[in-house]
C-alpha cells in the first residue's frame, strides 16, 4: 500500500514538470519565429519606404542606362518585378525619360534588386529575363512588358512561356531569347546590381536616387521629380559656369604676361 501511495502523490508532480517543459519550448518557438518571419503588410512598408544611402564614388554605370554617360544629372532606380510599388512608379519613370530625352545633363540608370523575400519568387529569374532580351537590343521592352502585365505573369504557373510570347511580340529571336536566359552571362548582369545594391544597404523597392540623394515614395510623380531633376541641372550649370569664369582670368593673365614679356623683348631689341 505504501509503494501505491508514493507513485499517485509522485504523478502530479511529473505532470506538472512536462506541462511546464511544454509551456517553456513553446515559448522559445514563439519567440524565434517572431524575430525571423516578415509579415506581407511589413515587405509591403518595405518597398514604398526607400532607404538613405550614398553612391560610391567611381561605381559603375551599369548597361542599363539612357541618356549621356556624362550627364549632369543621374537617376539610378533600384526595383523588383514582383514589387507592386516598383509596377506603379514604372510609368511615371518611364514618361520622366521622354521628358528628358535628347538632353545632354539626364541620364537614368537601371538597377535589378529582387528581393527575395515570400511573394517575390519569380523576381530573380524576372531580371534574368530583361538581360537575356538585352543581348538583343531589347531590355526596356521587355521591362515594360513585365511591369505592365505584373499581375497576369505573377499568379500563372506558366510564367515562363508568357515570357516567350512577350519576347516574340517585341521582336525578339525567342530560340536565342530561350537559351540567353540559361545563360550564365545574364545571371551574372544581375547579380553585379544585386552587389551594387547589398554594398549601399538598399533594403527596399523601389529605391530611386537622384545623384545620390534618396526619394521618398510619395514623391515619386511627374511633377516633384521633374521639379528635382530640375534644380540638380541648375546647380550643375551654375557650378559649371563659375568654374568657367575662374579659368578665364587665369587664361587672360597668362596672355597679358606673355604679352608684357614680348614687349619688353621688342623694347630691348630697338635699345641695341
Amino acid at each position: 500500500m505504501a509503494k501505491e501511495k508514493k507513485s499517485q502523490s509522485g504523478m502530479p508532480l511529473a505532470l506538472i514538470v512536462i506541462v511546464l517543459l511544454v509551456v517553456v519550448i513553446s515559448g522559445v518557438w514563439l519567440y524565434n519565429s517572431s524575430s525571423t518571419t516578415t509579415t506581407p503588410a511589413a515587405n509591403q512598408a518595405n518597398q514604398a519606404k526607400p532607404t538613405a544611402v550614398n553612391i560610391p564614388p567611381g561605381a559603375s554605370l551599369g548597361v542599363n542606362m539612357i541618356g549621356s554617360p556624362d550627364a549632369a544629372v543621374t537617376i539610378e532606380e533600384f526595383a523588383d518585378y514582383q514589387c507592386g510599388a516598383c509596377a506603379s512608379v514604372h510609368p511615371v519613370l518611364k514618361e520622366l525619360q521622354g521628358v528628358y530625352a535628347g538632353n545632354k545633363n539626364f541620364r537614368f540608370v537601371f538597377r535589378h534588386y529582387p528581393l527575395g523575400i515570400a511573394g517575390h519568387d519569380k523576381s530573380f529569374e524576372a531580371s534574368v529575363a530583361t538581360e537575356a532580351a538585352g543581348l538583343q537590343g531589347k531590355f526596356w521592352q521587355m521591362q515594360d512588358k513585365l511591369f505592365t502585365n505584373q499581375q497576369a505573369w505573377t499568379s500563372n504557373p506558366n510564367y515562363r512561356q508568357m515570357w516567350v510570347e512577350y519576347a516574340g511580340a517585341v521582336g525578339m529571336d525567342v530560340e536565342r531569347f530561350k537559351t540567353d536566359i540559361a545563360g550564365i552571362q545574364t545571371k551574372e548582369r544581375v547579380e553585379q546590381d544585386m552587389q551594387r545594391g547589398r554594398a549601399m544597404a538598399i533594403s527596399s523597392t523601389p529605391t530611386v536616387l537622384i545623384n545620390g540623394n534618396p526619394v521618398p515614395f510619395n514623391q515619386l510623380n511627374i511633377t516633384t521629380l521633374r521639379q528635382l531633376v530640375d534644380a540638380e541641372i541648375q546647380k550643375a550649370t551654375a557650378a559649371k559656369a563659375a568654374s568657367d569664369t575662374v579659368a578665364q582670368p587665369a587664361s587672360n593673365a597668362n596672355s597679358g604676361s606673355a604679352s608684357n614679356s614680348a614687349s619688353n623683348s621688342n623694347a630691348a631689341s630697338n635699345a641695341k
